[in-house]
């Protein structure tokens, strides 16, 4: 097969790898996949700009990573809460919480849908503490859509097999398997 798989590594940081045909895409620079410290499309929302620790402003990883979802949640709220607590919180209705959620999963819709339109892959995987958040596999692609440009959108938003503690390389590798086989 030729599948190409984007996996992404939404934990403490925000990685990714890409896979084609089963095999990991390293680049000419060895920086395939670097979706992390690419800056965030910005949205029409009045966000502030975030400083990333590469030095750079709003990288993907300032706004996709957990500690940046927690964050965000501060920034909004004023509430310190962990990344599961805010999840917890969304489950039981509760709205603040609910629109930290919905805030990032458009905010992880619009960065890939940049992937989708420079790689179009057939699949993009999640891995990390942030795949767990079972919402986002319904919601970011029913947004992602927006910013594709395309009529018709057929990549799959999976959560990485092995949960998320898959590496970046093993999560693209297994999922080009899994994307052969289904």
């Amino acid at each position: 097969g030729h599948d190409v798989v984007f996996a992404a590594i939404l934990g403490t940081g925000v990685g990714a790898g890409i896979a084609v045909g089963g095999r990991v895409l390293r680049g000419r620079n060895a920086v395939a996949g670097e979706w992390g410290h690419n800056p965030l499309p910005r949205a029409a929302d009045a966000s502030p700009r975030l400083r990333c620790w590469c030095g750079r402003d709003d990288c993907v990883e300032t706004w996709l990573s957990g500690p940046a979802l927690a964050a965000d949640h501060r920034r909004v709220t004023g509430e310190v809460l962990t990344v599961p607590q805010i999840v917890s919180a969304a489950q039981a209705g509760q709205a603040p919480a609910q629109a930290t959620l919905a805030r990032y999963a458009d905010r992880l819709a619009r960065a890939l849908a940049q992937v989708i339109n420079v790689l179009d892959p057939d699949v993009i995987v999640l891995g990390g503490g942030m795949s767990n958040v079972a919402a986002l596999y319904t919601e970011v692609p029913r947004l992602w859509g927006a910013q594709v440009f395309s009529d018709q959108i057929a990549t799959r938003l999976l959560p990485a097999r092995h949960g998320d503690s898959s590496g970046v390389r093993g999560a693209a590798w297994l999922s080009a398997s899994r994307a052969r086989a289904g």
